[in-house]
């Protein structure tokens, strides 16, 4: 199913785990109370390769995802063979891994001196440097958030630098339903239709938002929502998803400290408990995420996201958090 396919875009028991969830190289280490934080020390294995691509569908895109098939199913002489021969700086990556631990780390510093605003450089020289036991992770995390701040490369150096938090960002759940031929369209196609209707009303600058967000672009995400927010002060799904399009893991008070108010403003709206809920249970706070929750299943008993705050508050009784 294409990633436009569904408004809910969020995988629940997945998200009932948030307290513990990380990306997949491990969580960082965080220093000891009362004590130095440990000398970092090589992993086993390869790290993993990041490569982002979107919604292109190019020559070069698919034979990029190919290679890092290979690459991700432990085909590492392969992936090495099929990166070789591509032209892009992401071939240059998927080549530098693929040839772990030869020269690794090496070629990647050579690429981030000639691509120092390249993400795709900065996540993975943090990630090898990590790999290898090796100082520096954090300030190629950083630099990638820093150089390309509106692409899932920001928000996969948000997974490691604020391992504390869920993994990505949580993605405003619409109520509107998705355009009559969507599922039918090439994923291109449908961005290009939903940035179409997002001219529209404020319910297709919604559903544009929600597709932002699920391609890692929260920064255009966050500037749609904003739109439709201004568009319709006193509706309150808009209002809520401006809040929601402003959390950042490095300064996640800019979604409270707007989302908040919106409790007393639209005290009988199951959108805001739902998605105040929702930020809580990524940074974490359960308990106050299970409060929200449950407030939401009442203010509007039998709506769509009452339903969904219910699975949400299943599976946080199934974990037994």
């Amino acid at each position: 199913m294409s990633p436009f396919a569904r408004v809910v875009a969020f995988t629940i028991a997945a998200a009932a785990a948030a307290v513990v969830l990380v990306v997949g190289v491990v969580a960082l280490q965080t220093e000891p109370s009362g004590g130095a934080a440990p000398a970092p020390k090589a992993r086993k294995g390869a790290p993993p390769l990041t490569l982002e691509l979107g919604v292109r569908t190019d020559r070069e895109a698919v034979a990029l995802r190919q290679a890092a098939r290979l690459y991700a199913s432990g085909k590492r002489a392969a992936a090495g063979r099929s990166f070789a021969r591509l032209d892009s700086v992401e071939a240059r990556v998927g080549q530098a891994f693929a040839a772990w631990p030869d020269g690794t780390v090496d070629r990647m510093n050579r690429l981030a001196g000639l691509h120092a605003q390249d993400a795709v450089v900065q996540l993975n020289l943090g990630v090898a440097l990590f790999w290898a036991g090796l100082p520096g992770s954090e300030d190629a995390w950083r630099a990638a958030a820093a150089s390309e701040p509106d692409s899932p490369y920001a928000v996969a150096a948000g997974n490691l630098l604020h391992p504390e938090y869920a993994r990505g960002v949580p993605v405003f759940v619409a109520r509107a339903a998705l355009p009559a031929g969507l599922e039918g369209l090439s994923p291109p196609a449908q961005l290009d239709l939903l940035r179409r209707n997002a001219a529209k009303d404020v319910d297709g600058k919604l559903l544009y938002g929600v597709a932002l967000q699920r391609l890692g672009m929260q920064r255009s995400a966050e500037r749609i929502f904003s739109e439709a927010a201004r568009e319709a002060p006193d509706d309150a799904e808009a209002q809520v998803a401006a809040a929601v399009g402003r959390f950042d893991k490095a300064r996640p008070a800019d979604a409270f400290s707007r989302l908040g108010p919106l409790t007393r403003r639209f005290p009988d709206k199951a959108t805001v408990r739902f998605h105040l809920g929702l930020l809580l249970l990524w940074s974490g706070e359960v308990k106050e995420a299970r409060t929200q929750l449950v407030r939401a299943t009442t203010v509007e008993p039998g709506s769509p996201l009452a339903r969904e705050a219910r699975k949400y508050l299943d599976e946080l009784d199934k974990a037994g958090v």
